[in-house]
């Protein structure tokens, strides 16, 4: 069960609500457009999620993740995945140094560029499993191991990982239980044509924008732990986990055009992340309870890449954004539901 809020707690979340608002205004003075990808970035971010974006290049998605990271006073490291990265080349090293005290040799641990509050993985898809793998391992415990030593990450620890929709010659495609590991998968679309032209202008002269931090590391971690205090009422629970349940095609009672589309459904995992991703949406936009627009509102960066669509679906050009939407539709909501019982009484 939840725990209430106390009020300190929920001056903390008015205090995040407001400074939600002056994150997207800074954002905004280097980002044109997007509004809805740093509206899940920020919400996987107070959840303590990890993001997978997926979008062409030159969509400023690097920009983006070290434009966060200066406006909530993070520290930002960028690496670039390649065929050859090892792990060592991400997590660290052991190295062999003189002591000068002792004359003596021994091995001192040389920090990688993993060991930083927000972390941009670019085409992970670009490395071998063994440094994907690193990677992950990584993300899910928040420690680095080597040898016989562990070494903690930096708090918080968000890692945004990259991937280009279009070219996949010589990749690595991350297994499906990897990608479980990210709580959104972010679609980074193309402009308008308003927003190309704003972004023509912004780029291509010699002013540049000034950004001033909002949040420090410290207020962050205060918030992630006020977002899980959040007050979920039990009929969203049960939307959300009907929402889960009825993408697994060999669950009884699914609509009948997932076994025709998809092969696999979504895990519990994705049932966790509907929830927090739905708390963390409540307080961003100053509210105290999560509603069931909240959960509909992050179904798709939770489900699409949870999904595995049949041939039949690839084939017929359905994608799980589709399936998505048309799942929403299909199930009801808790009051409908409770309508209809009435109805039949």
């Amino acid at each position: 069960m939840t725990e209430p809020i106390l009020p300190a707690e929920a001056q903390a979340v008015r205090d995040l609500s407001t400074a939600y608002r002056n994150l997207t205004e800074q954002i905004g003075r280097v980002i044109v457009g997007q509004k809805e990808v740093v509206e899940q970035l920020l919400t996987a971010l107070f959840s303590r999620g990890h993001c997978l974006l997926v979008g062409v290049p030159g969509l400023a998605k690097t920009l983006l993740v070290s434009t966060v990271s200066k406006i909530l006073d993070l520290s930002f490291k960028r690496i670039q995945f390649t065929p050859d990265l090892m792990p060592a080349d991400i997590t660290g090293t052991d190295i062999l140094q003189d002591d000068p005290e002792s004359g003596r040799r021994k091995f001192v641990f040389l920090r990688g560029p993993i060991f930083a509050n927000m972390i941009l993985a670019d085409e992970i898809n670009r490395t071998p499993p063994k440094t994907q793998a690193a990677l992950l391992e990584a993300m899910q415990e928040h420690h680095v191991t080597a040898g016989a030593s562990t070494y903690h990450l930096p708090e918080p620890f968000f890692v945004l990982a990259t991937q280009n929709p279009i070219e996949q010659e010589g990749t690595y495609p991350l297994p499906e239980a990897q990608l479980d590991r990210f709580m959104f998968n972010i679609i980074v679309s193309y402009p308008d044509r308003n927003e190309e032209l704003d972004i023509m202008k912004r780029t291509t002269g010699v002013v540049s924008a000034e950004l001033q931090p909002v949040l420090t590391g410290e207020q962050i971690l205060r918030l992630q732990n006020v977002v899980r205090q959040v007050v979920v009422a039990d009929h969203v629970f049960n939307y959300a986990a009907d929402l889960v349940r009825a993408t697994r095609p060999r669950s009884p009672g699914v609509p009948k055009f997932i076994p025709e589309f998809l092969s696999w459904g979504a895990g519990p995992r994705a049932s966790q992340y509907l929830i927090l991703g739905g708390k963390a949406r409540a307080i961003l936009h100053d509210r105290l309870h999560v509603t069931t627009d909240d959960i509909k509102a992050v179904a798709c960066p939770v489900l699409r890449h949870r999904l595995i669509t049949t041939f039949h679906a690839d084939a017929e050009g359905v994608t799980t954004d589709d399936i998505i939407t048309r799942l929403i539709d299909a199930i009801p909501l808790p009051q409908e539901q409770a309508a209809a019982r009435v109805m039949r009484a």
